[in-house]
């Protein structure tokens, strides 16, 4: 491999770590937090606003309430979170095609408000829980967890980089030359079935954690009594996340797909198990430090 072949796609690799030591390493993160929370306030603020002009039977309340949930989604998803964390680092770490990542994003972020309205209407119903309970349960003990599965992928993603750099000679049948044994699925293997194995292990590291925006809503138009309100707000609050994951998740498949292009064939999977390898690790350390924080 000629070194020239491997300048840009390190120089971006670089680049990503240095992004990421200065958001999770110097405070950047914190800074980021800041603007993007005060940005949430005042689309919450508006919200709020939005809901009192429903009840009172306002025109064009209810598009309006629902726009501010789109924005609500775009703004929260601006910030440091970590589901642009597993998005972007499975986008960099795993031969997948770009439109099956997107869509991979937009059911994470949709799966999250799912998740925000099962978790709503189970603890109201069921459990009689107030909005002090809810987002409790939330912030104290579902984004921990979130981090932790978050960490998991991370760690499995390293591992399989690790395990892909072992010197096998492979034959046609995608067999060991040497032991006969096959140490990984074909091509047609991994899109036809580790794919869906994937999506469940993402999806669910993700939408664990329910967006407090929607937790916000859901509360309101529940004792206000406009429960399909805030169930549909919700996901358009998630589809509003969804536009700026799925950003993350063309930018990562195109950062892959930019640094294999640059090496010869010959070197096309090692350099790609040292993609898994870096991202995983950057996952790993990201969302073990976002853990201790929580």
């Amino acid at each position: 491999m000629h070194r020239s072949a491997l300048i840009l796609p390190a120089s971006i690799l670089a680049s990503l770590t240095a992004l990421a030591v200065w958001l999770w390493g110097f405070g950047g993160a914190d800074q980021v937090a800041r603007v993007a929370a005060e940005a949430q306030r005042e689309v919450q603020n508006a919200m709020a606003g939005a809901l009192r002009d429903l009840r009172a039977g306002e025109a064009g309340a209810l598009a309006t309430l629902w726009g501010l949930c789109f924005a609500y989604g775009f703004v929260h998803a601006a910030g440091p979170g970590h589901g642009k964390l597993v998005i972007g680092g499975y986008g960099a770490a795993t031969n997948v095609r770009v439109g099956r990542l997107a869509g991979l994003a937009i059911a994470s972020s949709l799966a999250q408000a799912v998740t925000a309205i099962i978790l709503i209407y189970t603890a109201a119903l069921l459990l009689g829980w107030g909005r002090t309970q809810m987002t409790g349960l939330a912030d104290d003990v579902l984004a921990p967890l979130s981090y932790v599965l978050i960490g998991g992928v991370g760690l499995w993603l390293l591992i399989r980089g690790l395990r892909h750099l072992r010197p096998h000679q492979i034959r046609d049948d995608g067999h060991c030359a040497t032991c006969g044994h096959a140490h990984g699925p074909t091509p047609e293997q991994a899109q036809s079935v580790n794919s869906w194995r994937d999506a469940v292990i993402i999806v669910g590291s993700i939408a664990i954690r329910p967006c407090t925006g929607a937790l916000f809503l859901l509360i309101l138009t529940w004792r206000f009594g406009i429960d399909y309100a805030g169930i549909i707000g919700a996901l358009v609050m998630g589809l509003g996340t969804a536009s700026v994951t799925v950003l993350v998740a063309i930018a990562s498949g195109g950062f892959r797909e930019s640094a294999l292009q640059f090496v010869g064939q010959n070197y096309v999977a090692r350099l790609g198990a040292w993609i898994e390898i870096c991202a995983g690790g950057i996952v790993f350390l990201l969302a073990s430090q976002l853990a201790l924080r929580a």
